[in-house]
This record gives C-alpha cells, structure tokens and sequence, in this order.
C-alpha cells in the first residue's frame, strides 16, 4: 500500500432518521452535527466506520485518511471536533498524530481505534490527551455513539479494556506499593472523588455520574474539578492515567 495517497472529502452524506431520543442540550444537534475526522489505513476498517457515522444525521464525517502525512494535512486545513485515528499508521504511529493534533487543536478531541488491547497503549493515549480507545474486533458498540459519548465529556473504552483497567486500579489499592506524597494529605482524593473518578474511567458522562450516585450534575462536575485540582492534570483522561500510575484507588 502506497500511503499518503488518501484524502477523502466528505461533502455531502445520506442520513438515516433520527435518533428518538436526543437531548437538545447535548453535542450534536442535525442542525450542528458534531464534526469527524477518520485515520486509518485499513481500507475496510475504514468504510465500515464511515457507512455508520455517515448514516447518523448528528455526526457530519468531514474527510478520511489512510497516512499520517494525509492525517497531519486534514488536522491543518479542517475545524473539528473529534478525530478517530489508529494507531498503526504506516508512515507513522498514531501516538504522533494525537500529539500533533493536540497541538494544533487543542480543544478537538481523539480517539483511538486500533487492534491493540493492552493497558500501556491505552495509558499512553489518555496521557497524551485521548478521550477513548476502542478495540478492533471487540468494541460491539456503535462508532457514532462513541464519537456523542467523547464530545459531551465523557470517554468511550471497549468494555474489557476498561474492565481491566479498573482491576489494575483495584490491585494498586490493595498492594498499596505506591503513595503520592508522603506525610502529606495532598493529592490524596475522597472516598467520593475515588467513586466519580472510577465511573470517569468507565465512560460515563457528569449526568450519568450523577444519576448513578444520587447527586447533581453541578455536583459531579464539582469533585471533578476537585480531583484535576489534586492531582495537578486538565482532562479526565489525563486523571485515570495518573490514578492507574500512581494507585490512587
């Protein structure tokens, strides 16, 4: 395969109907879709992806890559909100493009999309500012709920990956092989903040927090901010990644 060939320009898309259900104070309104960028060089992995986000009226797929030349190029020349990128990319990794966007987009957010299932790709993602990380072959959900799910402010992880992310927070609570700071309250979180930070790294969203825990979403966003406070990050992949590293449950 010859990469840095494919661009691909979406300017127009066939929707399906709407969803039933979509509230109007969410992300990704038919009249202001949420706005997508697709890197991949699996030409079949990348249609499948772009058929479900093209059929779905609230995501408008603005244009592919199959390289991080042509990806590097999109990031520049497109405003958007969520790049879905893989992670092997031939001419590149897409660790670099993540980075990259980061820096030219700070406020888009990324998620992965690779074939890689084990912890330390998914930690060195969220580190660099990636908001999800979908595994190819196991993730059974849908892309474009995905793609609402990262741009409301929550984070989308293939189940089992997620699973196993909190059973590595679960052992370095219990091993207790790594503390903080010592002799000092700094940093250390709440039980409750503990609680919210556990359901932050299993996707759910402020309101979904809050339903779950029987508390406002004013107050979700709150320990939120308690806990970016603390722990000295900006985002809330950037917070389970330091909690996975530092066994802070």
């Amino acid at each position: 395969m010859k990469f840095g060939l494919l661009a691909e320009e979406h300017h127009f898309a066939s929707h399906s109907a709407p969803p039933s259900i979509w509230p109007d104070f969410l992300t990704g309104q038919a009249e202001q879709p949420v706005r997508v960028l697709l890197v991949d060089d699996d030409p079949h992995i990348r249609r499948v992806i772009a058929q479900e986000l093209l059929a779905d009226m609230r995501i408008n797929l603005l244009a592919e890559a199959n390289s991080m030349k042509e990806g590097r190029r999109l990031i520049s020349v497109h405003e958007f909100d969520v790049m879905l990128v893989d992670l092997n990319l031939g001419d590149g990794t897409g660790f670099d493009l993540i980075e990259h966007m980061k820096t030219v987009r700070p406020v888009a957010e990324a998620v992965v999309i690779s074939a890689m299932e084990d912890e330390q790709h998914a930690l060195h993602a969220f580190e660099l500012g990636a908001t999800g990380y979908l595994v190819k072959n196991s993730w059974f959900g849908n892309f474009s709920q995905a793609v609402l799910q990262v741009v409301n402010g929550g984070a989308s992880i293939t189940p089992n990956l997620a699973r196993r992310l909190l059973s590595k927070f679960n052992h370095a609570q219990e091993s207790n092989h790594r503390i903080l700071y010592k002799s000092s309250d700094k940093g250390k979180l709440s039980e409750r903040e503990k609680e919210v930070l556990k359901l932050v790294a299993s996707g759910y969203t402020s309101l979904e927090i809050g339903s779950r825990l029987t508390i406002s979403g004013l107050t979700v966003n709150t320990h939120i901010k308690n806990i970016y406070r603390k722990l000295q990050v900006r985002t809330r992949a950037q917070a389970v990644s330091f909690a996975a590293h530092r066994g802070l449950f």
